[in-house]
């Protein structure tokens, strides 16, 4: 599938700048940001305008490709210190999602593996290996759908939390893709998309997918996971996930840790959907996750007219959250469901 295909992120026509939806703009507005710097590279990222980790992973692909056309080629040497500088900033943009890492590292070992190569010669090697990232994550997404909607049965209800969708992936997505792959076959199912605190993925992007893909989605605001539970309309719980440590403890969006213990409450499995890149097998527990915090402004104001909170107040806004893996039902990646123990499961993986 040409990356010119994939709607969210992709090349110019000319290949020399990267074009993404501004995922800060949907579902109102449907806009384009035209990237060419390392700037406005990071400042994507860090703003949100592309999110999701698999997306960043591909994001992260063509923005080297990118890059590396701007760069000094007289000297190879030069080239090299340059993409290395590169990709160490983009790198800095957001420490939790491992797809970032993952991705530039991928890039990087481009260079490493033509050490005689001269710039010229690189630049097409690089654009074939940001076009694998993309393949192979629609390939993942694919299959990982599989995996998940082979769980369901036509009428189940599915919770889900933030946005682990096609535009936070390639195609399908993780968290959600079971049910567009089952909408896309006929299956009746119905989806609760948590709003998704303070950034409201849920509200804005989950549940414009949903609904655009067919499927019955019903949106509740994060403090009414639990009584949706307590009714049973949820048969299954569905999140993605930013980072999966050895252990099986998963970084994801703030708000999806309170889920799980909901859900183990009221018996409901809950389960993580990612592709095996998002595992980290040298970060031995959920304690070693770096967690992102974020401007306090997004609690304060971001979302009103005028500030709903009083000036000066002080702001905790971390935007992600750890899941003990004692809590999680099942990881499900590309390759299969891995069950508890997780230590065990996710390193059979490699």
């Amino acid at each position: 599938m040409p990356c010119q295909t994939v709607d969210h992120v992709r090349l110019s026509e000319d290949g020399t700048a990267l074009v993404i939806l501004d995922q800060r703009r949907l579902p109102l507005h449907r806009e384009y940001l035209y990237l060419q710097t390392q700037e406005e590279m990071y400042q994507a990222i860090r703003t949100l305008a592309i999110r999701g980790a698999p997306a960043i992973g591909i994001f992260a692909g063509f923005a080297m490709y990118v890059l590396a056309q701007r760069m000094p080629r007289e000297k190879r040497g030069e080239f090299e210190r340059c993409f290395r500088a590169a990709s160490a900033y983009l790198n800095s943009s957001r420490p939790t999602a491992v797809n970032l890492s993952w991705a530039l590292r991928r890039m990087e070992r481009v260079l490493d593996i033509h050490p005689e190569a001269d710039p010229a010669a690189l630049l097409p090697l690089l654009r074939a290996e940001a076009q694998a990232i993309l393949d192979e994550d629609i390939a993942m997404c694919t299959a990982i759908s599989e995996h998940g909607l082979a769980l369901l049965r036509p009428g189940d209800g599915v919770l889900t939390h933030c946005n682990a969708g096609p535009i936070a992936t390639s195609r399908y997505g993780t968290a959600i893709g079971p049910l567009i792959l089952g909408a896309e076959r006929g299956m009746a199912l119905r989806a609760f998309a948590d709003e998704t605190r303070p950034l409201l993925q849920g509200a804005r992007l989950t549940s414009w997918e949903l609904q655009n893909a067919g499927v019955d989605v019903t949106l509740i605001c994060d403090n009414m996971a639990s009584s949706v539970m307590k009714n049973g309309w949820v048969q299954f719980c569905f999140v993605g996930c930013d980072r999966v440590a050895a252990n099986g403890d998963t970084a994801n969006k703030i708000g999806t840790s309170g889920v799980a213990v909901l859900a183990k409450h009221y018996g409901i499995p809950f389960y993580v959907l990612g592709p095996s890149s998002t595992v980290d097998l040298a970060c031995p527990t959920g304690a070693e996750i770096e967690i992102e915090l974020r401007d306090g402004e997004e609690i304060r104001s971001m979302w009103y007219a005028e500030p709903m909170a009083p000036a000066g107040v002080k702001c905790w806004n971390p935007s992600f959250d750890v899941t003990d893996h004692s809590l999680i039902s099942g990881i499900i990646t590309e390759k299969g469901i891995c069950r508890p123990p997780f230590t065990e499961s996710l390193r059979a993986l490699f």
